[in-house]
Formats: C-alpha cells, structure tokens, sequence
C-alpha cells in the first residue's frame, strides 16, 4: 500500500512541478528569444510554428530532478548507485542537447553541436555508466529468458552501453517532429518501464520513471496541439537515453525494442529512406521520418499523434506482459 502511494505521490507532484515551471518559463522564453526554426522542407502547416519557444525539456528536466532531490533528502526514497547512474544520464544528455539547442539558436540555423562532439560527449557519459555499473557488481550479459539468450560479453557490455544510449536518444529526438507526439509517447513508455521496475524489484528506478512520467504529462499541458513550446534537443535526447539507461538497469534492453517500437519504426523509416535514395535513387516514403509521410497523405497532425500513442499505449502494454511474465 505504501508503494502504490509513493507512486501517486510521483507521478502527482512531477505533474505540478512541471505544469508550474511551463507557466514560468514559456514567457521567459519569448522574452530571450528563444524560438524554434522550422526547416523549409517540412509541411506547409508547419511553417506558422515558426518561433515557438524551444527548450522546452527544461520543464520536465528541472522538475523531475527537484522532485527526486526532495524525495532523497526526506528519505522517502534511497540513494542507489542506479539512481547515481540514471542522474548522470539523466543530466549528461540534457546538456548535450541544451548546448546543441544553444548553438542551434546563436547560429540562426537548425545546426548546433557536430556530430564528433556529441559522440565524443555521449562517450564520456557511456564510461561513468561502465565504471559505476561495474564497480557496483553489474551483469555484463545480455540475457533474455524467454528467448534462452545468455551471452557474456565482459568488457565489450560497454560499448553496448553506448549504442543503447546513442541509439535510444536518437530515436526519441528523430519522432519529436509533431506536437506532443514524443512527449506522449515517451510519458507511455516510462509508464511501462516504472511498473516493469516495480514488478522486478527495482523500486529506486520505478519511482524514478513515474516522477519522470508525472512531470512529461505537465509538460503536454504546454506542448500538445497547438504547442505553446517544444521541448528540442534538450528534452528528446535525454528521454531517448535515460529510457535506454532504465532498460540496461532492469536487463529489459529487448523489452525496451518492444515498448518503444514507434520510435524504432520512426528511426527505420529515415535508414530505409536514406538507402533507397543512395542506391536506387527512389524515395520509398514521401517525407521521413514516417510520421511526415502521413502529414503527406493528407492526415491532420492530431490524428497522427492520436494514432501514434494508441499504438504506443498498445506496445507498452506487451512489453509489460513481455518484460515480466513471459
């Protein structure tokens, strides 16, 4: 009984932290300036989102830290070394992507940190991920018992770290391209990763993702259709990698395949994309990531976020049914 009420308490109070620092920071915001640039090649219907306020992930990002920081120090929750590595993620990534945003809007253009730097910066984090999940006595084997897959891969589970983190990040920011479609989906799928933690006896990481949760679902208060801000690099990157994080953490990397399957289909959509038009000269979508090839068929942006997050809800639930049961 205790848990279930620690874990309102988080998604409750992530919710009003969140929904409080929108209404403070959105008029800060326009007053410095800081608006998104729309590229020239999306939809048309996009162009009048011109401006809007980007940076967004600071909203959810302050308030899921002060939250968590407050529940430690009142002892509500304890200190673990995953909690240690989920805040260095957790704040290693928004950094990448607030420097990437601020680069982004000194410049005038949609170009911020290259792509050396930012690999050389998710490097850096990867390695304190490695060096906590190893002196803390953390499985170096991929395993999945439903699969019979066990294989040791000693130090080579670092760098598998790192794919986790590049390509989970990177998946999240690629589907942020519609109002509240990343951020709904990704308050979905830490729905699933707090109650899969939970189920599995991670409480530390459980509560985490339900604070992280409650303060997304303030976030959409601002961000869905029309969206008031969007959350930018600074926001997608970090709930791309800390999802990964929470996945390794609990073992659940395969689960994480299959609660987060929208943003891996939005991620492919651009590969396939890319490759077809290398190789054969043939686009096989008529904009990507998929979710603009559906504004291209004539879809209303609502629509395609309501479908996407139904999917979402969808595979959420299988992977929970995945991650524990089977």
């Amino acid at each position: 009984m205790l848990l279930l009420t620690k874990a309102v308490f988080a998604v409750m109070i992530g919710f009003l932290l969140a929904s409080l620092f929108g209404f403070i920071l959105i008029p800060w915001l326009k007053k410095m300036h800081v608006g998104q640039r729309i590229s020239v090649f999306v939809a048309e219907s996009h162009k009048q989102k011109e401006g809007t306020p980007t940076m967004g992930g600071l909203i959810f990002i302050l308030s899921t830290l002060l939250t968590m920081i407050t529940l430690l120090i009142t002892d509500k929750v304890a200190y673990t070394s995953n909690l240690g590595i989920i805040f260095i993620v957790f704040i290693g990534y928004a950094i990448i992507g607030f420097l990437d945003d601020y680069l982004s809007i000194k410049k005038k253009n949609n170009e911020g940190l290259t792509t050396y730097q930012k690999l050389f910066m998710q490097v850096l984090i990867a390695i304190g991920f490695f060096y906590i999940y190893m002196k803390n006595g953390g499985q170096t084997a991929f395993t999945v018992g439903t699969l019979h897959i066990d294989l040791e891969l000693g130090f080579v589970y670092g760098l598998f770290i790192l794919f986790v983190l590049v390509g989970s990040s990177n998946a999240v920011n690629l589907t942020d391209g519609l109002d509240g479609l990343a951020g709904g989906l990704s308050a979905i799928a830490f729905i699933a990763f707090s109650l899969i933690s939970l189920m599995v006896g991670y409480e530390d990481l459980g509560i985490f993702s339900l604070v992280l949760c409650g303060s997304l679902l303030g976030f959409l208060v601002y961000n869905t259709y029309p969206a008031k801000i969007f959350m930018g690099d600074t926001g997608s990157l970090t709930l791309g990698a800390t999802m990964g994080a929470i996945a390794i953490l609990t073992h659940r990397e395969l689960t994480l395949v299959v609660v987060a399957l929208v943003f891996v289909i939005e991620t492919l959509s651009v590969i396939i994309q890319t490759l077809s038009v290398q190789l054969f000269h043939k686009k096989v979508f008529l904009m990507t990531p998929i979710h603009h090839h559906f504004e291209k068929l004539g879809w209303k942006e609502t629509d395609i976020v309501k479908t996407f997050w139904i999917f979402g809800l969808v595979l959420a639930m299988a992977g929970i049914i995945f991650g524990v049961w089977l």
